[in-house]
């Protein structure tokens, strides 16, 4: 049949058998060569290959898949992505190397580059700002680095690890718990449209499928198993991240935490990291060191060389050093400057028009 001898239908059609997971399509591929020759072997044979049941292996001898691996494909196309094998030279070889690999990845952008290491950056999706402005500045250093950047497109530290990349002129990859077509969270369509023109945006989720909660830890193993390292900013002791921390440690892959205030039940969980090992970040370096990439950088951004401030009157710079990442209010910034409320309220929106702060609601202020 024609249908056949598109490499990806067979690939497709096998996927769409009920019951058949990634460990055993893995299995029938290591047995048989290809999906294409999984649907010529005979029963007998199919049930001889471990965690293939009966039913199952009945359903592949009389092609009995859900779904239209035609209709699939024709879609995939309209969408301009397209999909990836594990036997294509792109697959990315550190996932290929984990328990569960998928047979097949959706991919929108650009091809996975082979020869650059990845690390993982995951965290909160309510973050505050410290946590953002440290996301942000820790993937730019890396992309300036030649690292590429993984993570999975979430709001909050995934969001701002994409862009912190992405400022850096870097490569980053995002890992979607949905269909290639299913933008998620909506107002990240900008984000979507800048990683496809910049890096890759990948699934192993069908076409249309929804942002369901039970896809982002099925999501989250990939994300660490492409990656050589996981950084993770911002989470509570119950936050999947540290689920994902898990999965990267099992994998192999090296776990590393950027700290936070004690204060803040968001860093609790990094905070738990490091004391059981996790190497502590507080820049790129930190990370490729960990890592082994300790080589001489390049100079042409030095991430610790502080930006040059506006000129400052003598007031308004003892109002700037009371700032700091962490949000202050403005009553505990006129208690600890001892200056009237009036005064400091315009010394703050002076240095707001500086660009030297930032306001954020709730009347809190923050260094730029």
């Amino acid at each position: 049949m024609k249908k056949w001898s598109d490499s990806k239908f067979s690939w497709l059609a096998l996927k769409m058998i009920p019951n058949l997971g990634n460990i055993s399509y893995k299995r029938l591929l290591d047995r048989f060569g290809d999906p294409a020759n999984v649907f010529e072997a005979k029963l007998k044979d199919l049930i001889e290959v471990e965690g293939v049941r009966k039913g199952t292996a009945k359903r592949i001898v009389s092609k009995a898949w859900e779904g239209s691996p035609e209709d699939e494909l024709m879609r995939l196309k309209e969408c301009g992505a397209r999909l990836m094998t594990i036997f294509d030279p792109s697959y990315p070889k550190y996932l290929r190397e984990i328990h569960d690999p998928p047979p097949l990845l959706y991919l929108k952008g650009n091809d996975i580059p082979q020869s650059k290491t990845m690390v993982g950056v995951i965290g909160s999706r309510n973050p505050s700002h410290y946590g953002l402005k440290a996301t942000e500045e820790i993937c730019q250093g890396l992309a300036i680095r030649k690292i590429v950047v993984v993570s999975g497109m979430a709001r909050g530290i995934d969001s701002a690890a994409h862009w912190g990349c992405l400022t850096g002129q870097g490569f980053t990859i995002a890992v979607l718990g949905s269909g290639i077509d299913v933008i998620y969270p909506e107002s990240n369509n900008k984000l979507f449209n800048h990683i496809v023109e910049k890096g890759s945006v990948i699934t192993e989720f069908p076409l249309g499928t929804p942002p369901e909660a039970r896809n982002f830890p099925i999501r989250n193993r990939i994300i660490s198993g492409l990656s050589k390292a996981v950084v993770v900013v911002e989470a509570s002791t119950r936050s999947g991240s540290l689920i994902t921390a898990s999965l990267a440690l099992e994998q192999g892959r090296e776990v590393l935490a950027v700290p936070g205030s004690i204060e803040s039940f968001k860093s609790t969980g990094t905070h738990l990291l490091i004391k059981q090992g996790a190497k502590l970040v507080e820049n790129a370096d930190d990370i490729l060191q960990e890592i082994g990439l300790n080589y001489p950088y390049s100079k042409e951004v030095d991430r610790n060389k502080k930006i040059a401030l506006p000129p400052m009157e003598e007031d308004e710079k003892r109002i700037y050093d009371i700032l700091g990442d962490y949000p202050i209010h403005i009553d505990q910034i006129v208690r600890q400057s001892k200056t009237e409320p009036a005064r400091v309220a315009n010394f703050l929106t002076t240095l707001e028009l500086k660009g030297a702060i930032r306001q954020l609601p709730g009347k809190m202020f923050v260094v730029f």
